[in-house]
């Protein structure tokens, strides 16, 4: 195993859990992200415990030159950081599980054979944010999907609507008469399949399309 933590008295701690007792070898310990890159590639560790804040490069900046010059290692994640955007960013970047440093000594030896057995691993809090996220996620792009669907014109309507324009209003706006407008209403909310003005000012203000 190759532990990575910039506090030496949490690599300790960890070397402690992991005592050769519990038939785990810490073939190498590191302080710094870039380190930790330099002993993925020495030690070929089975399995690396990686901290999220780290100077040289955080745990998240680096797992992808981890992941190159040990291919073959495991990475789980142990941190204090427990947001939601922490956990995606680590799953994307190939971490194999995400534990809190809360967790008991129990748990992470449990989590470590786990990830050494191939398997992804998230503490129940950890495994919601990341369900919580993926979810916020889809929906992002679900809704980015759709608005490709507008024509500019269909836009215009949008962000007329959102900023409380009448048909009219938007129409002299834009030169064309009251019942293109509503035309273009009603296109655009079948297209996103909303039919309330909340609805479209809520989308609109989400998607960055008129401020908040």
């Amino acid at each position: 195993m190759l532990v990575a933590d910039d506090h030496a008295l949490v690599r300790e701690g960890i070397r402690n859990v992991l005592a050769a007792g519990h038939g785990f070898d810490i073939a190498g310990e590191a302080a710094g992200g870039a380190e930790a890159v330099k002993l993925a590639g020495e030690c070929e560790p089975d399995v690396i415990l990686l901290d999220v804040s780290m100077p040289d490069g955080g745990g998240l900046e680096v797992i992808g030159d981890i992941r190159r010059v040990a291919p073959d290692a495991r990475v789980l994640i142990l941190s204090v950081h427990d947001e939601a955007e922490y956990v995606l960013q680590g799953v994307r970047a190939g971490a194999h599980g995400y534990l809190r440093k809360d967790s008991s000594p129990a748990e992470l030896r449990d989590a470590v054979r786990a990830v050494d057995r191939g398997e992804s691993v998230f503490s129940p809090a950890m495994a919601t944010r990341l369900s919580d996220a993926l979810r916020v996620e889809s929906n992002r792009t679900a809704r980015a999907s759709k608005l490709a669907l507008l024509t500019a014109r269909e836009r215009d309507v949008l962000e007329g609507i959102a900023n409380g324009e009448t048909n009219k209003e938007i129409a002299g706006r834009f030169g064309i008469s009251p019942r293109t407008v509503e035309t273009h209403r009603e296109s655009l909310m079948k297209k996103l399949e909303i039919r309330s003005v909340a609805g479209l000012t809520r989308l609109a203000v989400e998607e960055g399309l008129i401020a908040s």
